[in-house]
């Protein structure tokens, strides 16, 4: 598997940088979190940014994985706004072409894939609707990709309308799409999942295209340093050797950047046992 480092957890350097320290302490892979310093899709030189960026991953001899959880980018007042599931069609549309645009750098890139989520419910909507809504850009965001050579990859995450592995496969039972696949944060599974984490693992591996690395404790939707947490990474990595994945699976620590260089070394000392 490739194991790799979200620049979400180098959010204080800037992109080219980070994906030079990340190489340079033999990760094989990045997960480039669009934002504002990073491959901003928005920006009027965006083609020339990932042009360079691609040289600049060819040149280490990383791959790549880009991830859409930008928290301000969209919408300067509210974490993670406009989502999937919003009501205006207006706001639902600002999500698809952020996303649609993160395609089209992936394909750029030659990435291994695009991760994304729902959204959280917004107040006072029912449930079924918010799920048709999301249902609908799910598949015209799968044909897109599909058009581009991108795979997707959807993440249940905690306080989401799709938190689970279960409404994973009820969206993509709903979506039915080979360019619809899955994303497995393995802190999620421990906060979120009744479930063992391994035999989760071996369920869902035929949909597997992404994976998020990180520890975590039951019910709390907190991402912490491997320990610290009560994931247990033995069952996790043994499920994923036996399950032949050999995708990506990358750090996320955004709360780490403060010290990224360090954490990023400790991270992959830890991970040298497992893999």
């Amino acid at each position: 598997m490739l194991i790799g480092y979200n620049t979400n957890g180098f959010a204080y350097h800037r992109l080219d940088d980070a994906i030079d320290v990340i190489a340079r302490l033999g990760y094989r892979c990045v997960a480039i979190t669009i934002d504002h310093q990073a491959l901003n899709p928005y920006d009027a030189d965006i083609a020339r940014q990932t042009e360079r960026a691609r040289a600049q991953l060819e040149s280490v001899g990383l791959e790549s994985v880009i991830e859409t959880g930008a928290r301000f980018l969209l919408d300067p007042m509210r974490k993670h706004f406009p989502t999937l599931l919003d009501r205006r069609a207006a706001g639902r549309e600002k999500r698809v072409d952020f996303l649609r645009r993160c395609i089209d750098i992936a394909a750029a890139l030659g990435s291994r894939a695009v991760s994304f989520w729902s959204g959280a419910i917004p107040a006072g909507q029912d449930a079924d609707a918010a799920f048709e809504l999301l249902s609908d850009s799910c598949r015209a965001l799968s044909d897109y990709a599909a058009e581009k050579g991108v795979v997707l990859a959807f993440e249940p995450e905690p306080g989401m309308l799709v938190d689970t592995l279960a409404k994973y496969q009820r969206l993509a039972d709903a979506v039915d799409h080979e360019s619809f696949r899955l994303t497995i944060d393995v802190g999620h599974l421990r906060c979120n999942e009744a479930e063992p984490g391994g035999v989760l693992i071996k369920r869902f591996a035929p949909a597997l295209a992404n994976v998020h690395l990180d520890d975590m404790r039951r019910a709390v939707h907190d991402h912490l340093f491997f320990g610290e947490g009560e994931v247990d990474f033995g069952a996790v990595f043994a499920a994923l050797r036996r399950a032949d994945y050999d995708g990506p699976a990358c750090v996320e620590l955004s709360r780490h950047s403060h010290n990224a260089v360090e954490t990023a070394e400790r991270a992959k000392r830890f991970l040298a046992d497992l893999v």
